[in-house]
């Protein structure tokens, strides 16, 4: 894959970013509810707020959308993020709540498309989690056990029977979710938002924040923002603020790239009949999709921990795409001399536990955080019944008290320093290989080297 004359962008390679940005907070204001971040979560947290009539204000320190919600790979997934036999093994009683938490979250993206008229290209595809060896193929297997013993709807399939190319073995299918142009669908809360009571202040970065006398007082350069209650929908970004709890996400820098277009005849000969987007089961995933602009699209395998706060925005290293254009060649050999296109990436939230969190860090102040690469369906879910919680009195829906936790206090990341990352990735490399070396012995050909 030729990545010579790849476009590397600070923003998406969806959407472009919108022009109506909206002016910063220039004085001192009072209200209800304030929440602090403009992604997925903050702004389905601000919207449900608005629909039952609660006086929000919502503060973002570039424009709502600008993070994750419009870099993503745009696979609304069914399951939960993480290694599902590490979960399951871990949070035995928890698990099928988290499940049941990660389905209910992408019918609700589902119902709020069609809600709020977004044309972001949804397909209801569902999503592979494929194999790419045979001992991934034994993992797929074992994790496709523990969703279904947990209610999850999956089913195993060999490459053919779900649709997928044939690069891959075979996988299980998440038969609820599917794809969209994340782009398009993030710029499509934003107006729903923008069109609600919500008071909405963009370009407005928050500086302290303190309590007391029973209320919260966000400090921002242009005024502060006086309220009753406070939501930090901030995710990978917490770490800016003294206020977040210690160690309550860890920031990830993940790449996606996409191809120029190719020939409709030559992805139809992939096999890639189902259009279902396709994981591997690595330890740091693959993601491939199609679009509808006749391109594919791949990202994540090799990752990067953010250094310090706050976090840059930035630009995706060449490096790192040159990783992802040598696995898209082995992944689909015959189009090995399509060509990367462009280039793009944001910050996540990644959890010790590897588990999607909320809570409260005193009575008037919320948070909810790090779906774990899967906040595409989960912040919206989340964010709304954060709002929920707070207009109820601190009733709690069963999806919201899978995800609680009593005190927030969070335990040291393992495998997160940049050690760690680089040598999960050659682990996944160095597997990669065996796999490639045996794939040849069996065809009679020489081995990799």
């Amino acid at each position: 894959m030729k990545t010579n004359n790849v476009e590397y962008t600070t923003f998406s390679g969806w959407v472009d970013a919108p022009g109506d940005v909206r002016s910063p907070l220039n004085q001192d204001v009072t209200c209800e509810v304030a929440v602090v971040g403009g992604g997925l979560a903050g702004m389905s947290t601000a919207l449900r707020l608005a629909e039952r009539g609660q006086d929000v204000v919502l503060l973002e320190a570039e424009f709502c959308g600008h993070g994750s919600a419009s870099r993503n790979a745009g696979q609304l997934a069914g399951a939960p993020g993480g290694d599902i036999q590490f979960l399951n093994l871990l949070y035995p009683k928890k698990f099928p709540g988290i499940v049941r938490f990660a389905e209910n979250s992408a019918h609700f993206v589902e119902h709020l498309i069609e809600r709020l008229g977004i044309d972001c290209d949804y397909e209801a595809t569902g999503n592979v989690c494929a194999a790419v060896s045979r001992g991934q193929m034994g993992r797929v297997r074992r994790v496709t056990k523990i969703l279904q013993k947990a209610g999850a709807k999956v089913e195993l399939g060999t490459s053919a029977e779900l649709g997928i190319p044939r690069g891959f073995l075979g996988g299980f299918r998440e038969s609820v979710g599917g794809m969209m142009n994340p782009g398009k669908f993030s710029l499509g809360i934003r107006r729903a938002v923008l069109a609600s009571s919500a008071r909405v202040f963009e370009r407005t970065r928050v500086t302290d924040i303190t309590r007391g006398g029973g209320h919260v007082t966000i400090k921002t350069s242009g005024g502060e923002v006086r309220a009753n209650k406070l939501v930090l929908a901030t995710n990978a970004f917490g770490g800016e603020l003294s206020i977040t709890p210690k160690r309550l996400s860890v920031p990830i820098w993940v790449t996606e790239v996409e191809t120029e277009p190719i020939d409709p005849a030559r992805l139809a000969a992939l096999g890639w009949t189902s259009r279902s987007g396709v994981v591997t089961q690595h330890n740091f995933m693959e993601n491939y999709r199609l679009t509808p602009r006749n391109t594919i699209v791949f990202g994540v395998r090799r990752i990067q921990r953010g250094k310090s706060y706050p976090l840059p925005l930035r630009k995706p290293d060449e490096a790192v795409v040159a990783d992802l254009a040598r696995g898209f060649e082995t992944r689909f050999p015959a189009l090995a001399d399509v060509a990367a296109a462009r280039a793009w990436g944001g910050w996540i939230g990644i959890t010790t536990s590897w588990l999607p969190l909320a809570g409260n860090i005193d009575d008037n102040v919320f948070y909810s955080v790090a779906c774990n690469g899967h906040g595409l369906a989960q912040a919206p879910y989340l964010g709304s019944l954060i709002a929920d919680h707070i207009v109820d009195g601190g009733e709690k829906h069963e999806d919201l008290k899978a995800l609680w936790m009593k005190k927030p206090k969070f335990g040291r990341p393992v495998m997160m320093g940049a050690p760690g990352l680089r040598t999960i990735w050659a682990v996944d490399r160095f597997n990669d290989l065996i796999n490639g070396s045996r794939r040849n012995a069996r065809r009679g050909a020489a081995p990799v080297n």
